[in-house]
């Protein structure tokens, strides 16, 4: 099998990754609930994850670090805990239903939203766009880093210095850039989502919330965190204030792994390697009369390694079952995310996606530009 869906999960793990689950399978008790040397011993290898995540990330403390299951999570997490009864919302034309389902069921405390367009290429527009959509109720600013769907990449180091000279809080959705562009809470992020079975090469299960030290996130969700027991009151401090429950430890231990997989082959490395095979693949898709793309070629600048297209008198559905036929694994339809497909006009048809990850090679590049020559 030729996988080229790793936007969705990356694939294969790094052998360090599935050892490290294997082992915290063999080795493990509940952490932070019990005295004896296995929970203790538990305890401190999930410290030791939130050091390297932090580490990573360029957190302020690792305490800052929220384990969750996934980055949907995370954000259903960030935004309702930070929103209020009547508050606004600017979002991008780019947003995943991870963003944009939590802000619908929202509605109905008067919760609003405004889109902002997104123009690739062009971060000066891009960022007008956003402000202009502040308004006097507007608490916060919640945006994808890079579009699921065409790969364009936000500026989100200026829309976080224009959320804060407003006054208003930052979320970051950062599911297709972590581990692909270097990302710092140094440059000011609120709140920081992300997945950890993508870009960082974890394990499926496994999500990421860095929050800053000044956060006054409220919790959706209460429960036994091993920690003030006695009280009926969830705890103040990080990060037991965010992760009530038996925490994945397996899947933690594999996350970690999966960071120091990344940093050990560096992240530049592995986008230099990614891009060169989109920009190959954008050069042939180009010359192929029957197939439409929608971005530029891919420039690390505005975009990330990510690339959509449909073929002419194919549903993107038929085409990726196609590509299936010949043993290659793509991603096709509204990706979950038809606010990317409005603003690009694929609606009513979606849009087949390539997306390497560091295992891919030339050759498998090569077999589905065959295959799209002889197939459609």
């Amino acid at each position: 099998m030729i996988y080229l869906d790793n936007s969705a999960t990356t694939y294969p793990k790094p052998q360090s990754v599935l050892n490290s689950c294997a082992s915290a399978m063999r080795n493990s008790a509940n952490p932070g609930r019990s005295g004896h040397n296995m929970s203790l011993a538990t305890a401190e290898k999930i410290y030791s994850a939130r050091r390297t995540a932090a580490d990573f990330f360029g957190a302020e403390n690792e305490e800052n670090v929220i384990f969750t299951p996934s980055c949907t999570i995370s954000l259903n997490m960030a935004i309702k805990g930070l929103l209020k009864n009547g508050d606004h919302v600017v979002v991008s034309s780019m947003e995943h239903n991870a963003v944009m389902r939590p802000l619908e069921q929202l509605k109905s405390r008067g919760i609003s939203c405004t889109k902002a367009d997104v123009f690739a290429g062009d971060d000066d527009k891009t960022t007008d766009s956003f402000r202009h959509a502040i308004n006097s109720k507007t608490k916060l600013i919640v945006c994808t880093h890079a579009s699921n769907v065409w790969g364009v990449r936000l500026p989100i180091e200026r829309l976080c210095a224009l959320a804060h000279a407003y006054g208003l809080l930052f979320i970051v959705d950062a599911a297709q850039s972590a581990g692909v562009v270097p990302i710092d809470m140094h440059d000011g992020y609120d709140v920081l989502c992300t997945a950890g079975h993508k870009g960082l090469y974890g394990p499926m299960g496994t999500g990421l919330m860095i929050v800053s030290g000044n956060n006054t996130m409220q919790t959706i969700i209460e429960g036994g965190t091993g920690s003030n027991s006695y009280s009926s009151e969830q705890p103040d401090e990080l990060p037991d204030r965010f992760e009530s429950g038996t925490p994945n430890f397996s899947g933690i231990m594999g996350l970690k792994s999966g960071i120091e997989f990344v940093s050990s082959h560096k992240i530049e490395k592995i986008s230099a390697h990614e891009f060169k095979l989109m920009r190959y693949l954008y050069s042939r898709l180009e010359k192929m009369p029957k197939i439409k793309l929608y971005t530029p070629m891919p420039d690390d600048r505005y975009f990330v390694p990510v690339l959509s297209f449909n073929a002419e008198g194919y549903d993107s559905e038929e085409a990726a079952a196609i590509l299936n036929r010949n043993n290659i694994a793509v991603r096709a339809g509204l990706h979950c995310a038809p606010c990317a497909h409005e603003a690009m006009g694929t609606l009513d048809c979606g849009a087949v996606r390539i997306s390497p990850c560091a295992f891919t090679k030339q050759n498998d590049i090569d077999r589905l530009i065959y295959v799209l020559s002889k197939s459609l």
